[in-house]
């Protein structure tokens, strides 16, 4: 295997430092790539972390996966870890690069396009190539925390036993979105890539990273990567999802939060007129389901998403 013109053969591992620029001072900026080879030839697995900049979880997870040893009693395949992607966004706290773009709406990139597509065209020309399946790990923005789930992209059967394989709490399928890292993996590397979500940005979530670090063991042994025996996690699975959004703007406080199974028309929170003038509004159920994620923000705005709910049919 040949990354950035360095060679790790079967039964190494290896440090990659793959330039994607650099900083107006002039500092290259690196991302760092850990590869682990088994002695024998076997599937390749990525994990990567940090594709938005404010989302620690998945960096933890990465780095904590590495720095734990699990990868060097590989029996067969490759683990390529990214713990940080978007070391732009990291190093500003920010979800995007500096140039105000989403990475991951950014695929498949270029190399003489904005920084976003630099970055994605990196990933897509040099790493995809070489992977066989991978997770992509995510926690929620802009304040929303999300309950630890894995997404896989709806219709893919092989992406949807990966994903059962994991054994987050919830697995949910999604459609995929254009110019994210998912659709391009399927759409130009028959690649299935599945998407863990769990926490809050800017914020540790140690549930969260507990079962992303459990996720990645099981889906070792599911592939016959290490050794231990594969043992399936018990896991909800819901066809659909809905936002509960904020029927006016105030101070906002949920009642029920992610994790909680609610019943149609069950009160889940309310918001105050921040004047004390106009009496509290509440936010109900518009159907039973199960809570994946919610709004940590005291101050919102009318339409805000305040629940997003997933639910059976019917």
């Amino acid at each position: 295997m040949v990354i950035n013109e360095t060679t790790i053969a079967v039964g190494e591992q290896g440090l990659v430092k793959i330039p994607i620029g650099q900083l107006p001072s002039g500092n290259v900026i690196n991302v760092i790539t850990h590869v682990f080879r088994g002695p024998a030839r076997g599937p390749t697995l990525l994990l990567l972390g940090g594709m938005h900049g404010d989302e620690i979880n998945g960096v933890e997870i990465v780095r904590q996966a590495v720095q734990s040893g699990l990868f060097t009693t590989l029996t067969k395949g490759t683990v390529i870890a990214i713990p940080l992607l978007n070391v732009y966004g990291f190093i500003n706290f920010s979800r995007e690069v500096p140039d105000g773009k989403d990475l991951n709406r950014s695929f498949p990139g270029t190399s003489t396009g904005s920084l976003a597509a630099r970055v994605a065209f990196e990933l897509h020309k040099h790493i995809l190539p070489l992977v066989d399946f991978g997770v992509d790990f995510h926690t929620g923005g802009n304040n929303n925390y999300n309950y630890p789930q894995i997404r896989y992209t709806r219709e893919d059967k092989v992406a949807e036993a990966l994903a059962f394989a994991f054994g987050a709490p919830l697995t949910l399928p999604y459609a995929s979105v254009a110019k994210s890292l998912r659709k391009i993996a399927l759409d130009k590397h028959q690649l299935p890539l599945l998407v863990f979500e769990g926490g809050e940005n800017l914020r540790y979530d140690g549930l969260s990273i507990q079962y992303g670090l459990a996720g990645i063991r099981r889906l070792l042994q599911y592939q016959q990567m290490i050794d231990g025996e594969f043992k399936a996690a018990p896991s909800q699975s819901f066809p659909k999802t809905v936002w509960l959004r904020a029927p006016r703007g105030g101070l906002f406080q949920w009642m029920k939060a992610s994790g909680n199974f609610v019943q149609k028309g069950e009160a889940l929170g309310f918001i105050s007129d921040p004047n004390g003038v106009k009496p509290p509004v509440y936010v109900h159920a518009s159907r039973s389901g199960f809570i994946i994620g919610h709004n940590n923000t005291p101050v919102v705005g009318q339409g805000d998403a305040l629940f997003h709910v997933a639910y059976a049919d019917g």
